[in-house]
């Protein structure tokens, strides 16, 4: 395992993380993470919406220490945290998806497997086993989605994470700037190796994609089934109709559609549209502690890491990760007691107070 010293008086916080893991990384590699689409207002409404959300504790509740256990469609999980599924992590460190896997483990976490991971599924299998799902962009050739579904069930992943908010790749003005060909082109998606021709497929993008495809893919495996990318209340009800397991708000951190609002503006109507019926998970824009106590106090189950985890990756490989990882459990246990509860289950409403 490749890993430095994590700069400790650096970066206190996610967001002090990112001006560090900067410094490690090619410019292109970081304008490939760290980029969104077109002008890039949704991307930074991501953040700065939690800023807007207020807190309003309870006193003198007589707290035994904060429980951070829960559970997401049978998976237990030692806090309500899991790592997003992104792209590419051997451009953040040589170790890749690996590192990033040993550190989820470690720290109790669901790691989201990408489909466009550089490290096989069958890989991340063999290391230290955190609880893994599988992101997977459904491709036009039905039967070579189906093959890479039968490499994540072989592998142990548990549930299926569905991307549905893109028929076309976002417009990253970032990327573009940078399309001299900077990105490393042996990085390789080996998730999307042909079984026939041995050859590495490139990800295809359809506006085709319907809820028949759902239809489809519930036929074509017994894992549960998350949509991930449902931030209109008529598309969860759709979605809860069809029999879908759990869903993810999230507007993909900001690099598809531009000036979509907030993740964490949409997840009240999602959460108040499905009634309970399945889980709802977020993610985009959460960097504190205080961020999953909203989300989780407005109905979210458990909310998700993207480019931080990439930030830790970059400056210290698995042990970065885990730095990530135990700041925001740590911030989450203090906001957690300071706003009077004990648990993670059931938080009330009112513990997000009006608009700051």
């Amino acid at each position: 395992m490749t890993t430095t010293s994590l700069p400790q008086l650096e970066a206190l916080s996610l967001r002090e993380l990112e001006p560090v893991a900067r410094r490690y990384l090619d410019p292109a590699v970081y304008d490939f993470f760290a980029g969104g689409a077109a002008e890039e207002v949704t991307l930074r409404a991501n953040e700065s919406a939690f800023g807007r959300l207020t807190l309003r504790p309870r006193v003198l509740r007589g707290l035994p220490a904060p429980d951070l256990r829960t559970s997401v469609l049978g998976t237990e999980l030692a806090m309500p945290v899991y790592v997003a599924p992104t792209a590419f992590h051997g451009l953040a460190h040589p170790d890749g998806e690996v590192a990033t896997a040993q550190a989820a483990a470690s720290a109790g976490a669901l790691m989201m497997v990408a489909m466009a991971s550089t490290v096989a599924v069958e890989e991340l299998a063999a290391a230290p086993a955190p609880a893994r799902w599988f992101q997977l962009t459904i491709q036009p050739d039905l039967g070579f989605t189906q093959h890479i579904v039968q490499r994540a069930e072989r592998a142990g992943c548990s549930a299926l994470v569905v991307t549905v908010d893109s028929p076309v790749p976002g417009r990253r003005e970032r990327e573009l700037r940078n399309s001299s060909g900077r990105l490393p082109r042996d990085l390789l998606c080996e998730n999307l190796r042909d079984p026939s021709s041995g050859e590495i497929r490139r990800i295809e993008y359809t506006a085709q994609l319907g809820w028949e495809h759902l239809d489809w893919l519930r036929r074509a495996t017994t894992l549960p089934v998350v949509l991930k990318g449902v931030t209109h209340p008529e598309d969860a009800r759709l979605a809860v109709g069809l029999g879908v397991d759990a869903l993810v708000v999230s507007n993909h951190g900001g690099r598809q559609l531009d000036t979509m609002p907030a993740a964490i503006d949409l997840l009240p109507e999602v959460v108040e549209a499905v009634g309970g019926a399945v889980p709802v998970l977020l993610d985009g824009g959460v960097r504190r502690g205080t961020d999953v106590l909203k989300a989780l106090a407005l109905g979210a189950t458990a909310v998700g890491l993207g480019r931080p985890v990439l930030w830790g990756l970059a400056v210290a490989g698995s042990d970065g990760v885990a730095r990530v990882l135990t700041m925001i459990r740590d911030e989450l246990a203090d906001a957690l007691t300071l706003c009077g509860y004990a648990s993670v289950q059931g938080l009330p409403r009112d513990v997000v107070g009006p608009p700051g």
